[in-house]
């Protein structure tokens, strides 16, 4: 049975006439009349007693109208819901990203409430990756070279990467005036699934310099290291991402930024693939591009 003809079998009945019930739906006559007759086909049962005059209800199109009037309602309901859905910036935001954004994100997601007040996120804070449709996550901010897959990805940035100290170390260490000189140095170095990225690579005026490095601290977290740094402990090189804000409160320095470095991972706003992406959403990502990694 199709709900549409017990809503239309409600205005008939509300119109007072078929004629006048086409005229309020903007459909032809026969349309809604052909309407009709399936659903009396549907139910096995004569709902209206037709004359020239006027349409009355049998007890059983009583009966049936009583609940397709609710269906009536219910449909306009939800007619008038996705027309505010998409016309309103409103609702929920479920949003996922890695601790290194965590700093970056924030202040852009309390920016974006006070803009859109109807607007409440509920931000989950993973370094794994989330299945988005089974968590039900409308938005992930994924800082990695993105595998193929039915997501839709917009990238935000590709991060720089940035050689950078404390004050307090290179006031000891002394400052490293060409890319050999790191060598020298204590660094601060990640790992990758068991491999030490021991070798860092700069670029001045075209020629690509490749330096070993050695250290004392190295973690598989950049969080770990870049506490590390501030503590002292050594040279980083890492995305400015993860450090911008250590750098614009001066715990971090840029160390040879005459040189170039290559670039860090590709910053993006992931969410499901829908033929119908929520106003919310659509929001939300444009907001993104517009202001979270402005001047990283």
């Amino acid at each position: 049975m199709n709900p549409q003809h017990l809503a239309a079998f409600a205005t008939i009945i509300r119109a007072g006439s078929i004629s006048k019930a086409a005229i309020q739906l903007g459909c032809g006559k026969s349309l809604l009349s052909r309407q009709l007759a399936k659903l009396e086909e549907d139910l096995g049962a004569r709902l209206i007693q037709r004359s020239t005059r006027r349409l009355t209800l049998t007890e059983i199109g009583e009966q049936v109208l009583h609940e397709a009037q609710r269906i009536d309602t219910a449909l306009a309901n939800i007619e008038q819901m996705a027309g505010q859905h998409q016309q309103e910036v409103k609702g929920r935001l479920r949003v996922t990203c890695p601790m290194p954004a965590v700093a970056r994100l924030v202040p852009v997601m309390t920016e974006f409430c006070q803009r859109y007040p109807q607007i409440d996120f509920a931000l989950q804070v993973e370094d794994r990756l989330v299945d988005l449709i089974a968590d039900q996550i409308d938005v992930a901010i994924r800082v990695a070279h993105l595998d193929d897959s039915n997501l839709i990805a917009r990238k935000l940035v590709d991060s720089q990467r940035i050689l950078c100290a404390s004050p307090g170390y290179l006031a000891k260490a002394g400052n490293p005036v060409v890319a050999e000189d790191l060598a020298q140095h204590a660094c601060l170095l990640y790992i990758n699934a068991g491999r030490v990225n021991d070798e860092w690579t700069l670029l001045q005026s075209g020629e690509m310099k490749k330096v070993r490095v050695s250290s004392h601290f190295q973690s598989n977290n950049g969080i770990a290291l870049v506490t590390a740094a501030c503590s002292g402990a050594g040279i980083l090189l890492i995305d400015r991402l993860i450090v911008s804000k250590h750098l614009k409160s001066g715990e971090l320095v840029p160390v040879l930024d005459n040189y170039q470095l290559p670039s860090g991972s590709p910053v993006y706003a992931v969410y499901p693939a829908r033929d119908w992406l929520a106003l919310k959403t659509a929001t939300f990502v444009a907001f993104l591009q517009e202001r979270l990694f402005t001047g990283v």
